[in-house]
């Protein structure tokens, strides 16, 4: 793992301002912390402010742990994970897992038991449920791109039986596949008032990006747009959005060597029309996030074997 040393003045050296518009979203006073360490590829990061406790998916340990944010310990939360990667939470506060062993999507209940609220599509296996977000109307949205059935890391091997997709689950629990035209479709979120979803193409050629749709009350999508082109070395993965419409991603290279991945590593910050204006260094890449605390102004960051976090001047969205 990484050395990390706090830093001892402000502002931290570590959050680097590319525009203007990024100081109003810096706390001069607060730096990034390192609050978790030991995994082997942190994912899916999700608070439960009700319990004041954070769950990160560790895939490959095939465990999800929770980081408590009165005491500061971890502890293993569910293992096995069934090697869970994205990791939410439903209207009605129960946890939602994506599930790359078994491939399928389920729901833990009040009572610790589990439901599994997709699992196939027309009859035929998914490929590895990725990341997740729920709609205030209760519908579930899901990337499953193959990256958990390549191999025994994450999961294990197996052929794909559908293509690259996006699909909701309706709140009527009826499976829908919503998009199949994006290469290895990653993170993704909503807008703060879910007028506009966003959905990283983590194998777009030649870069990664983050394209939009307007969203309607129906979870149609129309209008589909580029909002971010990683460009050159740039990786995206995983990302949440403020209230403000700002784009906070989990960011690293795409397999560089050397000096320049590494100033990579880290979460960059687009405004609403696209343009970087910060970013946090870190010395791992970051491959996913969530907001959260008291007042959702607090960043926690998953990265590769550890998990930071960093209080900055907005709030999550939703």
């Amino acid at each position: 793992m990484s050395d990390f040393t706090p830093s001892g003045r402000y502002p931290d050296p570590r959050i680097e301002v590319l525009d203007e518009r990024f100081l109003a979203l810096r706390l001069f006073s607060a730096s990034v912390e390192r609050i978790a360490t030991g995994l082997r590829w942190g994912e899916g990061p999700v608070w439960f402010g009700d319990g004041r406790y954070l769950l990160v998916s560790d895939i490959p340990n095939d465990r999800i742990l929770r980081w408590d944010e009165t005491s500061g310990a971890v502890s293993d939360f569910r293992r096995p994970s069934n090697h869970a990667n994205g990791l939410a939470r439903d209207r009605q506060g129960r946890l939602i897992a994506c599930e790359h062993l078994t491939r399928r999507v389920t729901r833990t209940e009040y009572d610790g038991s589990i439901t599994v609220l997709a699992d196939r599509f027309e009859g035929r296996r998914l490929n590895s449920p990725n990341d997740i977000v729920c709609a205030r109307d209760g519908s579930i949205w899901f990337s499953d791109p193959p990256f958990g059935i390549g191999g025994y890391w994450e999961g294990e091997p197996a052929q794909a039986e559908l293509p690259h997709a996006l699909y909701r689950i309706a709140p009527d629990g009826v499976l829908h596949q919503v998009l199949t035209d994006l290469a290895g479709p990653n993170g993704l979120a909503f807008s703060a008032d879910e007028s506009v979803l966003y959905v990283v193409e983590s194998r777009a050629v030649p870069h990664r990006k983050i394209w939009a749709w307007d969203h309607d009350a129906l979870g149609r999508l129309a209008n589909k747009r580029l909002v971010v082109d990683a460009g050159g070395p740039g990786a995206i993965d995983g990302f949440g959005v403020d209230v403000a419409g700002n784009l906070w991603c989990g960011w690293g290279s795409t397999g560089a060597l050397g000096a320049d991945a590494e100033a990579l590593d880290g979460v960059r910050v687009f405004a609403p029309d696209g343009t970087a204006i910060g970013h946090i260094h870190l010395p791992e890449r970051c491959a996913n996030l969530c907001f959260g605390g008291r007042h959702r102004n607090r960043l926690f960051m998953a990265a590769s074997h550890s998990v930071y976090s960093l209080y900055v001047n907005t709030q999550g969205a939703g």
